[in-house]
């Protein structure tokens, strides 16, 4: 019988581009295996879903427990009530740590509230080699491949662990130390946030975690002639795109591992007992379901449903099948550390449907993307002005879709159509067509929502691109975000 232990802790640890089918509790076939114990012992949320296709349309929900652009004219949560700040005023001690993602900086107000805030984004120097080099991550894999004997040798020698990813960018062992270190360091009650960027692109995981995923050996030069014959955009052929998913399967190894080590830090220091974890992504990643690669402005389920795993001590084992928002996150936090949400936030808990048989509310996720007529090419939109604004309603069943600008709709009904292929609004039944109806006021009220927040945004919002440094502006290219 389940028991309501006390907390005193929470760790929210985020993955970026994390598709739910990516992790064994959402499909058995995968190998993540410290994720598949936890999923044994916590809740699963399997309809979990993202609010944007992107990082900066994502985390508005997650770490403020608001629409993006529902509060400023531009990408972030500089005039958001934030989790880290709400937490801080109630003197929880609070760590944040991100792996280099330059949209989850200071700049965009992800700093705001916590008392330790480390992003990682490294100073790439002012020489046109290192500032090429900090643009272009395939190249760098290549140098770094021409150099891997000598790396490997030197490792070898140091006696050191062969987990390190096969690209240093992914800062994966530098956040780990600084969580683990915080967790040793900070006395009780406190919130740690830990954001992981392997799973992103490039996919260059450790060879170990490859050989863990695969039934043959898929050789570094494999691994980076998939990424080079993508990055010239060369056509992708059968056996490039399983490498491609091959080598993002083992990237999600290289995390479930690295998580695994953070969960022993927890128990290292005695803290495990009295620490609630929560697993999500921030979005999911597509693998040519919709005709593309990556994480380009759409929003089917390969790039919008992630997972959510929740772990509170006491609670028993379950899966819960009712759609659920990323914004849920923030009050589920300071429930769980007794700590009164602000009243500006849109999610609600999900502590009664943890540690009780409570089933979420029964709200539809909306979710939100900005796209222009240049799908691959554009840069991450930063104001609703960068292109037409595309809405998403999602409940347990149905997925809906309409460009606001154009007024185009579409309807999936993912039971039968997993993977969104075919569009009902084309030809609607009567019931369809009541269904779009209810969808369409959905989308309609929270377009009106952004809208309103667009016309009234002061000229001088803090979200300026001219005021991002260079080294921000350099770090956002090598993710493809320009």
């Amino acid at each position: 019988m389940a028991t309501d232990e006390a907390v005193s802790n929470v760790v929210l640890i985020t993955v970026d581009s994390l598709r739910a089918d990516a992790i064994s509790p959402y499909d058995g076939d995968q190998h993540t295996p410290v994720l598949n114990s936890f999923a044994d012992r916590g809740t699963v949320f399997e309809r979990a879903f993202a609010t944007g296709n992107w990082t900066p349309f994502s985390f508005p929900s997650m770490l403020s427990s608001r629409p993006v652009f529902a509060d400023g004219e531009g990408i972030g949560i500089t005039e958001s009530p934030t989790l880290a700040g709400t937490l801080s005023k109630a003197d929880i001690s609070t760590g944040g740590f991100n792996a280099a993602n330059g949209f989850l900086t200071s700049h965009w107000g992800y700093d705001d509230g916590f008392d330790e805030f480390e992003s990682f984004v490294a100073n790439v120097g002012s020489s046109v080699y290192s500032r090429y080099l900090a643009t272009h991550p395939t190249v760098e894999a290549w140098l770094q491949l021409a150099a891997s004997p000598i790396r490997r040798a030197g490792s070898w020698l140091r006696r050191e662990t062969d987990d390190r990813p096969f690209l240093d960018t992914s800062r994966m062992f530098d956040v780990e130390h600084a969580a683990s270190s915080f967790i040793a360091e900070t006395d009780a009650p406190f919130f740690l946030w830990v954001h992981y960027m392997d799973v992103h692109t490039p996919y260059v995981p450790a060879p170990r975690y490859i050989r863990e995923v695969s039934n043959d050996l898929l050789g570094t030069h494999r691994m980076l002639l998939a990424h080079t014959r993508t990055g010239l955009g060369w056509d992708v052929s059968d056996r490039t795109l399983t490498d491609l998913r091959t080598l993002y399967q083992a990237a999600v190894r290289q995390v479930d591992a690295s998580i695994g080590r953070l969960l022993e830090a927890l128990s290292e220091a005695g803290r495990d007992d009295e620490t609630a974890v929560i697993v999500a992504g921030d979005h999911g990643e597509e693998f040519q379901e919709h005709g593309h690669l990556a994480h380009y402005p759409k929003l089917y389920d390969e790039l919008i449903q992630v997972p959510l795993l929740v772990d509170i001590p006491g609670s028993e084992q379950r899966r819960v099948e009712r759609q659920v928002g990323l914004d849920a996150i923030p009050p589920t936090v300071t429930e769980l550390l007794d700590v009164q949400p602000p009243d500006a936030w849109t999610g609600s808990s999900l502590v009664s449907s943890v540690r009780g048989d409570e089933p979420p509310v029964d709200e539809p996720v909306v979710s939100v993307t900005v796209r222009d007529e240049n799908v691959t090419s554009q840069p991450i939109p930063r104001s609703l002005a960068d292109g037409d604004l595309l809405i998403s309603v999602r409940d347990q069943e149905w997925t809906y879709i309409e460009n606001i600008e154009t007024n185009e709709h579409e309807l999936y009904y993912r039971p039968a159509d997993p993977h969104q292929q075919t569009n009902l609004a084309t030809d609607p039944t009567p019931e369809q067509r009541e269904r779009i109806e209810a969808f369409t006021s959905i989308t309609a009220d929270h377009a009106s929502v952004l809208r309103e927040t667009e016309t009234t945004a002061a000229a001088d919002d803090s979200d300026d691109d001219d005021a991002i440094d260079d080294d921000l502006e350099a770090r956002l290219t090598a993710l493809g975000y320009r």
